[in-house]
């Protein structure tokens, strides 16, 4: 300190210069950081700025949706609704279809008539059939309105809806099988006809059911159809263009045994086989080999392989499956598994499932006289089952729900039943099982009358209340065709009964009627299939009218 000190003394000059110079960096420092704090508090306003702004155009956008935009209008669907036709008679075909876009199921079906309904005035001259004659009518599926109606031939033998693509539209269609032969599509959207071919099926003939859709083997963009035809033991192939419904190549012809049916199996993505079966044979058939014989040529297409494993088990020379031999064959019905579908066989005493892979039995059921087309449903969670209805008696049946991977019958009712009474029905619900609708008339054990002409009365059942049965409603009238189904996705559970004289009858009123399954379930009565009443009517009814529904994919 002594040194500075004297040394401040001895150069006075030297100090000052050296104060002015720390003064003059400390103002530079404090120039610095002010430009420096100004630009950060410019940048922090600007993200302040940029902040609100953002908040701003998103509380636009959210009351721009909210309150501007209108939502799309959800369709309002009647809980019943009837559409009457006067002086008509009902063809057994019923169709559940989206005709106008709106994502509700709709209904078509076929009437025969003179003239359809006020709401088109159309008559069977106006396509240069005679009268009467038959029509296809589309209603919607939310209030029972004719959306689109007209005539189409002069009767009905078959009608399939659905085909994706069809005519030179190449949009969904209705294909209809007239007599006289004649084919016509008919577009699903507008009922408009895209196109009418004649055919010589030849002479009394039956079409084989239902129609099937096969790749596009003419190139022209549409896929095509093929339809078999059966006269004593012949069937007879034709294949026609899905777009103009002409038929490609020349009629085929198979040998069979008796009266015969089919079903067509798809085994993977490159191979179809159709098993023709009569009471005492089964035929297979790959699609390679039909289409063959029909156009003289080889193709190859998606679809159009033979399965390597299927051949060797094929006679070449009768087309018997020579693994499966079986008498009094009444039903085949597709089952799914787990990578493919199996073979269900029916006959007049016993039920068994075949394995597709090796033609194996997994196994067989003493069932008899099968009476109604099996049906699939879910008695337990995701565990497919098979409903049954068989014949115990005269005006009896027992129902059957049979779990598909054991064989075991998990459940089973015993009920008085016409010879003509609709078969049932399942929907999915939301706890991964299946509501079932059963006719037919239940009588406490015991107290079983025979004697007179049964009651067709519609049943509920659903597997959380094995022992209860809802009574929904009773019919007198004739049925005609019956369906259950959700009407939109996952909701609206409805069914549809078509009632009136058939074409071979005096014609009459045939009515047509969608009814939501909410509305029978309110006011049906419980009954319960033993005397351990678990839990109070009501309740049980308010608990089933809660019950969601789910569609499977």
């Amino acid at each position: 300190m002594d040194n500075k000190d004297s040394e401040a003394e001895i150069h006075p000059l030297k100090t000052e210069d050296v104060k002015v110079q720390e003064n003059h960096e400390n103002s530079v420092e404090r120039r610095i950081v002010n430009k420096q704090s100004s630009q950060l508090s410019r940048l922090s306003r600007w993200r302040t700025a940029a902040f609100f702004i953002s908040l701003f155009l998103c509380l636009i956008i959210v009351f721009a949706f909210s309150f501007i935009i209108p939502c799309p209008e959800r369709p309002v669907s009647e809980r019943t609704w009837f559409r009457n036709y006067n002086h008509a008679a009902a063809y057994q075909f019923l169709a559940i279809q989206d005709a106008n876009k709106d994502k509700v199921q709709d209904v078509i079906f076929a009437f025969k008539a003179s003239n359809g309904s006020s709401s088109f005035n159309r008559s069977c001259l106006d396509e240069g059939l005679p009268s009467p004659c038959a029509f296809i009518a589309a209603v919607s599926g939310t209030n029972g309105r004719a959306l689109w109606e007209g005539p189409a031939a002069e009767e009905v033998e078959w009608m399939e809806c659905g085909i994706k693509q069809l005519g030179e539209a190449e949009a969904p269609g209705c294909l209809v099988v007239g007599k006289p032969v004649s084919l016509t599509a008919v577009d699903l959207h507008t009922g408009e006809i895209q196109w009418r071919h004649s055919s010589d099926f030849g002479a009394n003939y039956t079409v084989l059911t239902p129609v099937s859709v096969i790749p596009d083997v003419d190139s022209d963009g549409v896929q095509d159809l093929i339809i078999f035809t059966a006269t004593g033991d012949k069937i007879k192939t034709f294949i026609h263009s899905g777009k103009n419904g002409k038929q490609i190549g020349s009629t085929g012809s198979l040998t069979v045994d008796g009266k015969p049916r089919y079903i067509r199996l798809n085994l993977d993505s490159s191979s179809s086989y159709f098993l023709f079966y009569t009471e005492n044979s089964l035929y297979a058939y790959s699609l390679k080999d039909l289409y063959s014989a029909a156009t003289g040529m080889e193709i190859k297409l998606p679809g159009l392989q033979q399965d390597p494993q299927w051949e060797k088990n094929i006679d070449h020379t009768t087309h018997r499956l020579s693994l499966l031999s079986f008498g009094d064959i009444r039903y085949l019905a597709k089952i799914p598994g787990q990578s493919r579908e199996n073979i269900l066989v029916v006959n007049s005493d016993m039920a068994m499932l075949i394995s597709v892979h090796n033609l194996q039995t997994f196994w067989t059921l003493n069932v008899s006289r099968v009476v109604s087309e099996p049906l699939l449903g879910y008695y337990k969670p995701d565990v497919l089952g098979i409903v049954l209805e068989s014949e115990i008696g005269p005006n009896r049946k027992k129902v059957m729900v049979i779990e598909s991977g054991s064989g075991t019958v998990q459940w089973n009712l015993k009920l008085n039943s016409r010879a003509e009474s609709p078969g049932p029905a399942t929907l999915s619900t939301a706890d991964h099982r299946s509501t079932f609708l059963i006719w037919g008339e239940y009588q406490v054990p015991g107290n079983e009358t025979t004697s007179r002409d049964p009651l067709q009365k519609l049943y509920l059942f659903h597997p959380s209340y094995t022992n209860v049965l809802l009574e929904l409603r009773n019919s007198t009238d004739q049925i005609i065709a019956f369906d259950a189904l959700l009407f939109e996705r996952s909701r609206h559970a409805c069914y549809v009964l078509l009632r009136g004289p058939q074409p071979s009858e005096e014609p009459g009123t045939v009515s047509l009627m969608k009814r939501k399954l909410k509305e029978d379930v309110s006011g049906s009565r419980v009954i319960w299939l033993n005397q351990v009443a678990v839990d109070s009517e009501q309740y049980i009814r308010d608990r089933l009218y809660r019950m969601r529904f789910h569609s499977r994919v």
